[in-house]
């Protein structure tokens, strides 16, 4: 005879010894992520061995009752049934599923994060590692400055990755900042509000003069602008605009960098639209009008996972950007649309409103949770980050820690005032 005691006292044991590893393993997965991502995978498929024998249903059911927890993995859902009815060989139809994944990470974080306390600490950790990148990143112009020292195959001051990588990753830790600023100001501490506000410029400088992501310089207003209103409500709103004018007169004349990328962007749209020319903005342009009528012949249920190479070889037609090829649209909500049509794109697009929910309320977390997604939202005209190694991982990293404290200050809160109240 089973001894049932025994067992549930043994899984008991388990959880509680795998629990703070697990936990540990996911600051690992943060404090890795802006220097490798073969080090971040690694950490993460760590990570979910441990973590997955310390979860149970009732966990899981609660992180999948909330919209923000069971919204990707209803789209992954989608995805795989989309599968079905996709008229590509099978290898192309998984390899197509394969973006999807990572989405049902954000219930797992979900349910880990709200029983534990160290859910901050995988916020913190991302913080600390892009800090130090920072440092190494600035320390590295200036080697390049005074004695031409750079990394071979990278532009000077860039260490590790790309400059769209480090873009972004420096924008979530600069208004980060500036929203820890903006609390520590209300509180009175002007001291700390200057040290947050001294960093927060740092990281942005380093974006305007070492790595000046197209992408992020155009996401930037956009954050300010949410900033001040959360804050300081609409004269927050004023505040941010005059900010954000007088940050770009002075990156603008500062940074020769900066209006060579800003410049080059108009060159190339002009090439494209005169000569056909294979130029970036010009194959982005060629791609979302060819996305439009890839969409028109199959609005409702798309043409099926994995069939976005299919469908851009079949439309890849003579010479210029228009015979190119192409695996990704450079948009995430065509890169949902076309395979999984309409209903895919609404549930997409339902699923940020339902993260950006969750992040609401008060409190520093619930900013950067903001952050994160106003970022992914704001970039998806332009890329398809959802479906991509490092900014994928970091949405889905970041909305699940950051949403898993946000849940369980919640009810925190919620169990504080019942104690509170007279019976």
């Amino acid at each position: 005879m089973v001894d049932t005691t025994a067992t549930r006292f043994d899984s008991a044991v388990l959880r509680a010894r795998l629990a703070p590893v697990a936990d540990w393993l996911a600051v690992g997965v943060a404090v890795a992520m802006p220097w490798s991502i073969s080090a971040s995978q690694i950490l993460t498929v760590a990570w979910l061995v441990a973590l997955i024998p310390t979860l149970d249903v009732a966990s899981i059911r609660r992180a999948l009752q909330n919209p923000a927890g069971a919204l990707p993995v209803l789209l992954w859902l989608l995805a795989l049934i989309g599968m079905l009815w996709a008229n590509v060989p099978w290898s192309e139809r998984f390899g197509g599923l394969e973006g999807f994944h990572k989405l049902l990470v954000v219930p797992l974080l979900f349910a880990q994060f709200r029983r534990s306390e160290r859910g901050c600490y995988v916020v913190f950790g991302f913080f600390v590692s892009c800090t130090a990148l920072l440092l190494a990143s600035c320390g590295l112009m200036l080697l390049w400055k005074c004695c031409s020292v750079y990394v071979p195959g990278k532009i000077p001051g860039l260490l590790v990755k790309d400059y769209i990588a480090q873009s972004s990753e420096f924008l979530i830790c600069a208004f980060g900042l500036l929203g820890y600023a903006a609390d520590r100001w209300r509180a009175g501490n002007v001291k700390l509000a200057g040290g947050a506000i001294a960093l927060a410029c740092l990281f942005l400088g380093n974006i305007f003069y070492i790595a000046p992501g197209r992408t992020a310089l155009a996401i930037m207003p956009l954050l300010l602008i949410i900033l001040g209103f959360r804050y300081f409500g609409w004269r927050g709103v004023i505040a941010a605009c005059a900010a954000g004018v007088v940050i770009a007169a002075v990156a603008w004349t500062a940074s020769p960098l900066l209006r060579d990328r800003v410049l080059m962007s108009v060159s190339e749209v002009r090439a494209y639209e005169n000569e056909n020319a294979i130029t970036s903005s010009g194959i982005r342009l060629d791609l979302w009008k060819k996305s439009l009528s890839i969409i028109a012949a199959a609005p409702a249920i798309g043409h099926g996972t994995g069939s976005i190479p299919d469908q851009f070889r079949r439309l890849a037609v003579g010479e210029g950007a228009a015979g190119l090829e192409a695996v990704n649209p450079h948009n995430q909500i065509f890169a949902v649309a076309i395979p999984l049509g309409f209903l895919g794109a609404a549930i997409l697009m339902t699923m940020w409103i339902a993260h950006l929910a969750l992040f609401r309320g008060p409190g520093l977390v619930a900013w950067i949770g903001v952050v994160l997604v106003v970022q992914n939202l704001a970039s998806a005209p332009f890329n398809a980050h959802l479906f991509d190694s490092l900014h994928g991982w970091l949405y889905v990293f970041g909305v699940g820690a950051a949403g898993g404290v946000v849940l369980r200050a919640r009810e925190t809160r919620r169990a504080a005032r019942a104690t509170s109240e007279p019976p």
